[in-house]
């Protein structure tokens, strides 16, 4: 995910397929199954999230627990925002992007467009 490192953007997808707020040692276990992390690894990283923004935290007990600040496709769509913008030509990579997609995905995307004109 851009504008996240890999191990960033690992305990986001963590915290982004959980049910709800997840502790550190939960996050932990999720991410253990894939490769051994150290605990504190984990607790740092969290830290730097939330220093960042992306998350939120709050007590529970003598723990902290988290949640993501934002829905990932809202995180997916400020990061394209993001990416977009530093390009210098918006409009030639968004015309570059529309044609390497496949039918199914320009059908989903004529029909949203009609949507929001429509104003449903």
């Amino acid at each position: 995910m851009a504008g996240l490192g890999e191990l960033e953007s690992r305990v986001m997808a963590a915290l982004w397929d959980a049910d709800g707020p997840r502790t550190v040692r939960a996050v932990h276990t999720a991410l253990a199954a894939e490769r051994p992390l150290a605990y504190t690894t984990v607790l740092t990283v969290l830290d730097n999230l939330h220093g960042k923004g992306w998350v939120r935290r709050e007590r529970a007990g003598r723990a902290w627990v988290y949640t993501p600040a934002r829905a990932r496709e809202e995180a997916g769509a400020e990061m394209l925002r993001d990416m977009l913008d530093s390009l210098g030509d918006p409009r030639g990579v968004l015309l570059h992007f529309a044609r390497g997609m496949d039918e199914g995905e320009s059908e989903f995307l004529r029909r949203a467009l009609s949507r929001e004109r429509d104003g449903s």
